[in-house]
């Protein structure tokens, strides 16, 4: 096997969370202003879809109560911030299921035929249809784009490799609301041992170049 080997057949699109309650509204009469990993997102599924790659849209579904959200015992919060007084208590979800907030962001222009792989953990294979869905289409090979890089992306390339998937990071489609380093050291020093780590340029290349 060789690390350039790429079969568009056998590959498919995932993009983890990039929706509505994670992008902020703009103004009235405003355009939407994307950061510039979405913007590499919204590249990478256009090359997708045209070279015909089933696209896969991860999102989270979390009820308004809260009710399947576990309580955890961690030193912090997801931003790093300890628990006041170490009391740990349940944070405000940012998508909730049935709401726009929960929408995958109209730039990366979901069609119905799409998957929607609505889940309530890290992982976008974690007690979702995902695994199912990839092998019955005689998938192997998932290129994943997202956020957060060192929450859901990097659990769901870690659950990925675990099942036999190749597994292809797009770095530069990738971010995280949290310390950038954290990032940086999943891009340079943890990822390459699982997957593949390309750029959207290198990406689409790759695409491009197997469809002729």
């Amino acid at each position: 096997m060789n690390i350039n080997h790429f079969d568009p057949k056998r590959s498919a699109l995932l993009f983890f969370d990039i929706l509505n309650g994670y992008v902020p509204e703009p103004p009235p009469g405003k355009e939407r202003v994307l950061k510039p990993w979405i913007q590499n997102a919204v590249r990478l599924g256009k090359a997708g879809r045209a070279a015909g790659l089933p696209v896969f849209f991860a999102k989270g579904n979390h009820r308004p109560d809260n009710a399947t959200t576990a309580l955890l015992l961690t030193d912090t919060n997801n931003a790093l911030t300890p628990w006041p007084n170490g009391e740990v208590s349940k944070t405000k979800m940012h998508v909730i299921a049935g709401d726009k907030s929960s929408d995958v962001l109209a730039e990366l222009e979901p069609r119905p035929e799409d998957y929607y792989i609505v889940k309530y953990r890290w992982s976008a294979f974690y007690q979702t249809y995902l695994d199912l869905a990839l092998r019955a289409r005689g998938i192997d090979t998932v290129i994943v784009s997202g956020g957060s890089t060192d929450v859901g992306v990097a659990s769901t390339l870690y659950s990925g490799r675990d099942m036999d998937y190749n597994m292809i990071v797009v770095s530069d489609a990738c971010g995280t609301s949290h310390d950038q380093r954290v990032q940086d050291m999943l891009m340079e020093l943890v990822f390459p041992r699982m997957s593949r780590v390309r750029t959207t340029y290198q990406v689409i290349q790759m695409i491009q170049k197997a469809n002729g």
